[in-house]
């Protein structure tokens, strides 16, 4: 009887070790593989939370420019960097960039003439790039209507928008 009583309390058996270690480690696999999708979550929450924001910061500044009968200087929207028109700009802003991007933060392409961010955790991203690397690129377009006045037809600037360049899909 003494000897039965030893031999269970001896401690883990090795295939009852290996079995536990495989389970810890298909748990922390699991676990790092939400912890990326989470951060790529937050990322694409990030991005489309600034675009809101740089849009909203031109449609300011257009309104200011109409209540001020200034439309003609409007088409300078489409071609200036649309972050000046923000009070802050966010920490990830580098400006004119001339240097190769790093990733996770915006910049403005002047020749282009296009606002950028360089995603940094972009594995569900599909976006077509020709220079490779995950890009998303945003240009200011304004918005147009024709009005009817007398016998002719005038093209007068209605609202102001940051659209992307090539259409993305980040599920």
């Amino acid at each position: 009887m003494r000897q039965e009583s030893r031999r269970q309390s001896r401690g883990f058996s090795f295939l009852e070790l290996v079995v536990a270690s495989v389970i810890i480690c298909m748990l922390a696999v699991l676990l790092l593989n939400r912890l990326a999708f989470y951060q790529e979550l937050a990322e694409k929450a990030a991005l489309e939370s600034m675009v809101r924001v740089v849009k909203t910061g031109l449609q300011i500044r257009l309104a200011e420019l109409i209540i001020s009968n200034r439309q003609s200087e409007a088409a300078a929207l489409e071609a200036e960097d649309p972050m000046q028109w923000l009070d802050a700009r966010p920490a990830n802003y580098r400006g004119a960039y001339r240097e190769p991007p790093t990733r996770g933060i915006w910049y403005y392409d002047s020749a282009a003439r296009q606002l950028v961010y360089v995603v940094n955790t972009g594995e569900r991203l599909d976006v077509d790039t020709p220079a490779g690397g995950k890009q998303l690129r945003f240009h200011a377009r304004l918005l147009k209507d024709r009005l009817r006045v007398g016998s002719g037809e005038v093209e007068r600037v209605t609202g102001v928008t940051l659209a992307p360049v090539r259409p993305y899909r980040w599920p």
